[in-house]
């Protein structure tokens, strides 16, 4: 089987780069995890982190200011307020995602463990968001 080839954009990697972020190799592998659920998904900068759009639309903006030792993923709608949904926008059980509401959800990595023994889950939740929110 062919190896994807995972579409990092380099502006997102010099922004980074000119960080010097403690946590940058655990936020490397986030972008590699996030980008490599979905072909479609596109990164640029927003709210001074990774963020990560499909159809020109955002859809999870990872958190990494002030520059501390974790990293967080918000997963949305866009930056404009909409209408609740009645229900949480995937049905997903992981215990990875905090509820904010139910179209707005945060995953949080305090390491490189927690990432690489969450990866299949936050491949899986990627996916569901990007289909619940298409």
């Amino acid at each position: 089987m062919a190896k994807q080839k995972i579409n990092l954009n380099s502006v997102v990697t010099d922004f980074l780069d000119e960080q010097k972020h403690p946590f940058r190799k655990e936020i490397e592998q986030l972008r590699n995890c996030i980008l490599s659920a979905n072909p479609a998904l596109t990164e640029n900068i927003k709210w001074n982190g990774p963020n990560y759009c499909f159809d020109d639309e955002d859809r999870i903006t990872m958190r990494i200011q002030p520059p501390a030792k974790q990293a967080q993923l918000i997963l949305h709608r866009g930056a404009k307020k909409q209408t609740q949904p009645k229900y949480k926008l995937i049905s997903n059980k992981s215990k990875m995602l905090v509820w904010k509401e139910n179209d707005r959800a945060i995953v949080t990595f305090k390491s490189m463990q927690d990432i690489e023994n969450g990866k299949a889950e936050l491949t899986e939740i990627v996916t569901e968001w990007i289909i619940a929110t298409k």
